[in-house]
């Protein structure tokens, strides 16, 4: 889903959203069956550790309680107010990565909070080399795409689909009024771009979720927060965090050293508190809002935005993203992003061809098809 997509029909074209960098080399590997996880709420706590589908582990600094023993906050290096933009008739968007002041934020390709409606909606579309993450916030998508996976993503729920190689798939809006949702695009390695797909279902009541007696909600979309674990398991190493506070409420976050963080303020207003020489500095952050959290820590520490010494205030809530870098090139072109133009290329080719990955989109169109045709 991109806002390139919405209202076209089959390969948009190149969308003036998305740019494309240098070339670097790809490794392609062999086709096999596409994956797909309903996941349940049984994952495994494994101290604070990240894993990826592929095996690669991350360990966080911190301990089980969540906060970081001797971390050290990251500091705010740019925040980005996100204004609405509408696109199409029942289509508007809020693009804080992916834009001319911040093109990417490897591996975040993009993060956009949406809205639909009918008649808007995402008919048949191919992607490859990246991973689509489909969080809702209210009402609901309903999706088909040519393995015959199709389903309904609705409020709380998350989908993160891993295109790999290729999947062809339609998104609509699920039923009357405004759907609200995020999505966020996350680039695949080079060595991963041709992976099979695999789609990972996680419903509202299968996230994990985890309270504190002192005003910190969070559901664990991805990674792991105060002892509590996700079972999605990203191919790009990621955390994924939807955090609630109270005013006055603190969370600090381990992430790895190294990766890339941010956090978008859905509502209320956040304070972002970071480490320095000059003994560290605070920066309030309103609904809507991009965060980007500088390399050099190894935890994000937020807290609920409140008035006065009371504690009075409106709280926040927060979604914290981080991923591990790749420090790739990146080409992107529509619905497809590889590491070189010939790549993005041949992956065009390859879907009108129905090849090399796309070979079930031969013949096929979704359940959506009609509809789209009627309006």
């Amino acid at each position: 889903m991109s806002a390139a997509t919405a209202c076209m029909p089959l390969v948009p074209p190149p969308s003036p959203l998305h740019g494309s960098a240098a070339m670097a080399a790809v490794e392609r590997r062999q086709p096999g069956a596409m994956e797909t996880a309903k996941t349940g709420s049984e994952g495994t706590v494994v101290g604070c550790v990240i894993k990826s589908s592929h095996g690669n582990d991350e360990d966080c600094a911190g301990d089980d309680d969540g906060d970081a023993m001797m971390s050290r906050p990251r500091a705010v290096v740019q925040t980005l107010t996100c204004e609405r933009k509408p696109f199409c008739e029942g289509f508007a968007f809020w693009r804080s990565i992916g834009r001319p002041e911040l093109p990417e934020l490897d591996p975040i390709l993009s993060f956009d909070e949406f809205e639909f409606s009918v008649p808007a909606g995402f008919p048949d579309h191919p992607h490859r080399g990246f991973e689509n993450v489909t969080y809702m916030l209210e009402g609901g998508i309903s999706y088909h795409d040519f393995s015959g996976h199709k389903g309904t993503i609705n409020t709380g729920d998350v989908q993160w689909l891993t295109a790999g190689r290729g999947v062809v798939h339609a998104e609509m809006p699920a039923g009357q009024g405004v759907q609200r949702g995020i999505n966020i695009w996350i680039n695949l390695s080079a060595a991963d771009k041709m992976v099979e797909p695999r789609y990972q279902d996680l419903a509202s009541h299968d996230v994990p979720a985890v309270v504190t007696a002192d005003g910190v909600s969070v559901k664990v979309i991805a990674g792991e927060c105060l002892g509590t674990r996700s079972p999605l398991l990203p191919r790009t190493p990621a955390l994924c965090l939807d955090v609630a506070l109270r005013a006055g409420a603190r969370l600090r976050q381990p992430v790895p050293r190294g990766w890339s963080a941010c956090a978008y303020v859905i509502h209320g207003e956040a304070a972002f508190v970071g480490s320095g020489s000059d003994g560290g500095s605070t920066v309030a952050a309103a609904a809507r809002t991009l965060v980007v959290l500088g390399g050099d820590g190894d935890s994000v520490e937020v807290r609920g935005w409140a008035d006065d010494a009371a504690g009075q205030g409106q709280g926040a809530r927060v979604l914290l993203v981080a991923a591990r870098p790749h420090g790739e090139a990146v080409v992107r072109d529509g619905p497809f992003v590889m590491s070189t133009r010939e790549e993005v290329e041949q992956a065009r080719e390859d879907y009108r061809r129905r090849r090399n990955g796309f070979e079930m989109a031969d013949g096929w169109t979704s359940d959506h098809a009609s509809t789209v045709a009627m309006r």
